[in-house]
C-alpha cells in the first residue's frame, strides 16, 4: 500500500503545470535545397550531433556513451540549457550554450532554452567563490523577460544546414548536415521556458517529501562545486547547497512532462547535471536521460575569454554595442583564433582548415582571420543589421579611411568611449595643435608637432601636414562632429559642436575619446 501511495503522490507532484513558452519553428528547407530522390540521402551516412560537437571541441564529458548512438537519428533528442537571469543580458560565456543548442537543431533535434525565473532567486554556486548577491523579485522578472527576448532573437538566427556560411562561398556541408538536407527534413525547433512556471506551485514540504528523500547528502557534498565552497573561508549556505536539487528537478520535470532528455552546460555544471540524471533514474525508475558538458570559454593562457577591464562582454546591444562586440573578436590573438572559429561559428571545418593554412603562407594579411571570426559571431548575435553597424563604425574610425564620415555613425559608438567637454568657441578657429592637447589626445604641443611631421595626426581621417591648421566650420561633420586621431596606435577624439543662433550663448560640445586601433600582439 505504501508503494501505491507513493506512486500516486509522485503523479500528483509531477503533474504538468501551466507554463508560458515561446515556440519557434525554423524555416523549412526549400525543395531546391535538397537533392531529389531518396537514393541521394542514402549515400550519405549521418553522424551523431555528439560526434559533430566533439570534432569542433565542444564536448568535455557525457553521462553515457549511449548518447552518441541516440543522437544519430533526427528528432530523437530534445536538449535543454539553463540560463539564470542574474542580469538583463547574457554574456559571452553563455554564448557557447546557445551555439551547442543550435548544433542540436542543425542536426535535426529540438532545443529548449530554460530561463531560471525561480532558480535565479537562489543563485548557482558553481564556479563561484562567494554567494551571489540576492536579487529582488522585480529585478528577476525584468532580467528574465529581457533574456527571453535576447535568446529568441539569437536562436532564430542559427543558420540552417544548407547555409553554412554567409560569405557567399559554395562550401561542402558537414556529413551529418548533408544527410539532413538530402532527406528533406526540417531543422529542429526551439522553445523558451521559465522554471518559475512550475516552481511557483510547489511547496517546500512537497519538495522535501517527493524529491529530498531521494537525495543522498554524501553524494551532494561530493560534488566538486560543493567541495570547493565548503573549503572556502565563507563556506556555503543551505540555500546554495540545495541548488543542485532545484536544477535536478527542472530536468526531471521537463523529462516527465515535455520529453526533454538531454541537459547541456559548461563543465562547471557537471554536478548539477548529474544530480538531474540521478533523480530521474531514482524517482521515475527509467533510463534515457543524458547530460553533456562543453569546455568553458578560455583563452590559451587559461584565463576566461569574455572578461575585460571594463567588465563582461554582453550579448545585448543595449549593454554593449555591436561595434565594441565586433572589436573584441577582432582583437583575438592568432594562437586562439582558429579554436574560437571552430567552437563559436557554424563555418565548415574544411573552410576553417583552409584559413588556418593561409596564415602560414607568405603574403598573409594580419587580422584577416580575426576579421572573419568577428563577422561570423557578430552576425549570429546581432544579426545582419548589427554587423553592418559594426563594420561601418570600424571603417569610419580607421585613420586614413576613404569612407565618408557622418555624425550618425560616430554617435553610434558614443556610449563605448569616455567623454570630456569643451566650449564651442574653443574649437572653431582653434589651432589643431592646441586642440589635440586640450582634448587630452596628446600630452604636449611638441608631441603634436612631432606627430604631424611623422604623418600620424588625422582630422576626420584625413592626414594633417601643416602645424598651422585651424579648425574650420567645414571640418565639423554634419555640423556636429569633429574626429581627431593620433596615429593607428593611439586614441581618437570625437567632438560634438552645436550650431546655435548668434543671440544665444554657444552650447557646450562633447569630446569623446575613442577605442585604440592597434597592432595586435602575437
Amino acid at each position: 500500500m505504501a508503494s501505491i501511495a507513493m506512486a500516486a503522490s509522485l503523479r500528483t507532484f509531477l503533474r504538468p503545470h501551466r507554463c508560458r513558452l515561446l515556440l519557434r519553428q525554423s524555416r523549412s528547407l526549400s525543395a531546391s535545397a535538397a537533392p531529389a530522390g531518396a537514393a541521394a540521402a542514402s549515400t550519405v551516412i549521418r553522424r551523431s550531433v555528439v560526434e559533430v560537437l566533439r570534432e569542433r571541441g565542444l564536448v568535455e564529458a557525457t553521462t553515457s556513451e549511449s548518447l552518441g548512438s541516440a543522437s544519430a537519428s533526427p528528432r530523437e533528442l530534445k536538449a535543454y540549457c539553463g540560463f539564470d537571469p542574474t542580469a538583463e543580458s547574457l554574456h559571452l560565456g553563455n554564448l557557447l550554450g546557445l551555439v551547442v543548442l543550435s548544433w542540436f537543431r542543425r542536426c535535426g533535434h529540438n532545443a529548449v532554452a530554460l530561463v531560471g525565473g525561480a532558480t535565479g532567486r537562489v543563485g548557482d554556486p558553481s564556479g563561484k567563490s562567494a554567494e551571489r548577491p540576492e536579487l529582488d523579485l522585480a529585478a528577476v522578472e525584468t532580467n528574465s523577460n529581457a533574456i527571453k527576448s535576447l535568446i529568441g532573437q539569437i536562436l532564430d538566427r542559427a543558420p540552417e544546414p544548407s547555409q553554412h556560411s554567409q560569405s557567399g562561398k559554395n562550401l561542402n556541408l558537414e556529413q551529418n548536415e548533408q544527410a539532413l538536407v538530402n532527406s528533406g527534413e526540417k531543422m529542429g525547433s526551439f522553445q523558451i521556458l521559465d522554471n518559475y512556471d512550475w516552481w511557483k506551485d510547489i511547496s517546500l514540504l512537497d519538495f522535501l517529501k517527493e524529491v529530498g528523500r531521494f537525495a543522498r547528502v554524501g553524494t551532494m557534498i561530493a560534488k566538486e562545486s560543493v567541495k570547493k565552497r565548503l573549503m572556502s573561508e565563507d563556506g556555503m549556505s543551505y540555500t546554495e547547497f540545495t541548488y543542485q536539487l532545484l536544477q535536478g528537478y527542472d530536468f526531471l520535470y521537463m523529462f516527465r512532462n515535455m520529453g526533454v532528455n538531454v541537459q547541456i552546460g559548461g563543465s562547471d555544471q557537471w554536478g548539477n547535471i548529474t544530480a538531474g540524471t540521478e533523480l530521474i533514474r531514482k524517482i521515475l525508475q527509467v533510463e534515457g536521460a543524458h547530460g553533456l558538458t562543453f569546455p568553458l570559454l578560455l583563452k590559451s593562457d587559461g584565463t576566461k575569454f569574455g572578461k575585460t577591464e571594463d567588465g563582461a562582454i554582453w550579448l545585448s546591444p543595449k549593454m554593449l554595442s555591436p561595434y565594441k562586440f565586433y572589436q573584441y573578436f577582432f582583437s583575438v590573438p592568432d594562437i586562439d583564433v582558429i579554436r574560437f572559429m571552430k567552437i563559436l561559428t557554424f563555418m565548415s571545418l574544411d573552410e576553417i582548415q583552409e584559413l588556418e593554412e593561409s596564415m602560414k603562407k607568405p603574403g598573409y594579411v594580419p587580422n584577416t582571420i580575426q576579421r572573419r571570426l568577428a563577422e561570423e559571431v557578430t552576425r549570429f548575435v546581432h544579426g545582419e543589421e548589427g554587423l553592418e553597424e559594426a563594420l561601418k563604425a570600424t571603417e569610419a574610425l580607421r585613420p586614413g579611411a576613404q569612407t565618408q564620415l557622418d555624425s550618425q555613425t560616430i554617435e553610434g559608438i558614443a556610449d563605448d568611449v569616455p567623454s570630456c567637454f569643451l566650449p564651442y568657441g574653443q574649437v572653431l578657429k582653434s589651432p589643431l595643435v592646441d586642440l589635440a592637447v586640450s582634448t587630452g589626445l596628446l600630452a604636449s604641443k611638441s608631441a603634436v608637432r612631432r606627430l604631424i611631421k611623422q604623418g600620424g595626426l588625422y582630422l576626420n581621417n584625413i592626414r594633417i601636414d601643416s602645424e598651422d591648421k585651424l579648425v574650420e566650420e567645414g571640418d565639423v561633420v554634419d555640423g556636429k562632429v569633429l574626429l581627431l586621431s593620433a596615429g593607428k596606435k593611439n586614441k581618437m577624439v570625437r567632438i560634438r559642436a552645436s550650431h546655435v543662433p548668434a543671440s544665444v550663448d554657444r552650447a557646450q560640445m562633447t569630446t569623446l575619446v575613442g577605442p585604440e586601433i592597434s597592432a595586435r600582439k602575437r
